[in-house]
Protein backbone atom coordinates (compact mmCIF):
# COMPACT_ATOMS: atom_id res chain seq x y z
CA UNK A 1 0.00 0.00 0.00
CA UNK A 2 1.62 2.91 -1.30
CA UNK A 3 0.79 6.40 -0.45
CA UNK A 4 -0.07 7.40 -3.71
CA UNK A 5 -1.91 4.85 -4.60
CA UNK A 6 -5.48 5.00 -4.37
CA UNK A 7 -7.98 2.31 -2.57
CA UNK A 8 -9.67 0.38 -5.33
CA UNK A 9 -13.13 -1.42 -5.64
CA UNK A 10 -13.53 -4.89 -4.34
CA UNK A 11 -14.82 -6.24 -7.89
CA UNK A 12 -17.43 -9.26 -7.69
CA UNK A 13 -19.86 -10.85 -10.70
CA UNK A 14 -23.30 -10.36 -9.40
CA UNK A 15 -26.13 -12.78 -11.49
CA UNK A 16 -29.74 -12.06 -10.50
CA UNK A 17 -31.00 -14.80 -8.90
CA UNK A 18 -33.66 -16.17 -11.20
CA UNK A 19 -31.83 -14.99 -14.14
CA UNK A 20 -31.51 -18.06 -16.21
CA UNK A 21 -29.59 -17.59 -19.43
CA UNK A 22 -29.35 -14.93 -22.04
CA UNK A 23 -30.20 -17.09 -24.76
CA UNK A 24 -33.47 -18.20 -23.63
CA UNK A 25 -34.70 -14.81 -21.60
CA UNK A 26 -32.79 -12.14 -23.35
CA UNK A 27 -31.62 -9.19 -20.91
CA UNK A 28 -32.23 -9.74 -17.27
CA UNK A 29 -32.14 -6.16 -16.65
CA UNK A 30 -34.29 -4.88 -19.65
CA UNK A 31 -37.21 -2.93 -18.60
CA UNK A 32 -40.13 -4.54 -21.02
CA UNK A 33 -44.21 -4.54 -20.65
CA UNK A 34 -45.50 -8.12 -20.86
CA UNK A 35 -47.75 -7.37 -23.85
CA UNK A 36 -45.06 -5.50 -25.83
CA UNK A 37 -44.51 -8.65 -28.37
CA UNK A 38 -48.31 -8.91 -29.18
CA UNK A 39 -49.05 -4.99 -29.96
CA UNK A 40 -49.14 -3.58 -33.06
CA UNK A 41 -49.06 0.11 -31.64
CA UNK A 42 -46.17 0.14 -29.76
CA UNK A 43 -43.10 0.67 -32.79
CA UNK A 44 -45.04 2.82 -34.85
CA UNK A 45 -44.25 6.16 -35.25
CA UNK A 46 -46.91 9.28 -35.95
CA UNK A 47 -50.34 9.45 -34.01
CA UNK A 48 -52.56 8.64 -37.32
CA UNK A 49 -50.49 5.65 -37.58
CA UNK A 50 -50.81 4.57 -33.75
CA UNK A 51 -54.70 5.76 -33.82
CA UNK A 52 -55.13 3.80 -36.96
CA UNK A 53 -53.60 0.61 -35.89
CA UNK A 54 -55.60 0.80 -32.51
CA UNK A 55 -59.00 0.84 -34.41
CA UNK A 56 -57.99 -2.05 -36.41
CA UNK A 57 -56.77 -4.24 -33.18
CA UNK A 58 -60.25 -2.90 -31.48
CA UNK A 59 -62.13 -4.25 -34.37
CA UNK A 60 -60.58 -7.23 -35.12
CA UNK A 61 -59.85 -8.48 -31.55
CA UNK A 62 -62.97 -8.07 -29.87
CA UNK A 63 -66.49 -10.06 -30.21
CA UNK A 64 -69.73 -8.86 -30.47
CA UNK A 65 -70.45 -9.92 -26.57
CA UNK A 66 -66.70 -8.27 -25.02
CA UNK A 67 -68.53 -5.21 -26.61
CA UNK A 68 -71.90 -5.15 -25.08
CA UNK A 69 -70.10 -6.01 -21.69
CA UNK A 70 -68.45 -2.78 -22.25
CA UNK A 71 -71.07 -0.96 -23.58
CA UNK A 72 -73.17 -1.91 -20.35
CA UNK A 73 -70.31 -1.52 -17.93
CA UNK A 74 -69.86 2.39 -19.25
CA UNK A 75 -73.43 3.31 -19.27
CA UNK A 76 -73.51 1.76 -15.18
CA UNK A 77 -70.47 3.96 -14.25
CA UNK A 78 -72.00 6.90 -16.29
CA UNK A 79 -75.43 6.81 -14.77
CA UNK A 80 -73.64 6.03 -10.94
CA UNK A 81 -71.35 8.90 -11.85
CA UNK A 82 -74.63 11.30 -12.94
CA UNK A 83 -76.36 9.80 -9.54
CA UNK A 84 -73.55 11.10 -7.23
CA UNK A 85 -73.04 14.59 -9.37
CA UNK A 86 -77.16 14.88 -8.18
CA UNK A 87 -78.15 15.35 -11.71
CA UNK A 88 -81.64 16.01 -12.85
CA UNK A 89 -82.64 13.33 -15.62
CA UNK A 90 -85.95 15.11 -16.14
CA UNK A 91 -84.80 17.47 -18.42
CA UNK A 92 -84.24 14.56 -21.13
CA UNK A 93 -88.32 14.42 -20.68
CA UNK A 94 -90.48 16.07 -22.48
Amino acid sequence: MGILSGRKNKKYSYEPRYYKNKDKEGNPFEIKHKFDDQRSTIHTRGLKTKFNNALRDYKEGTDLMARKRIYIIATILILIFLWLIDFDLSIFSI
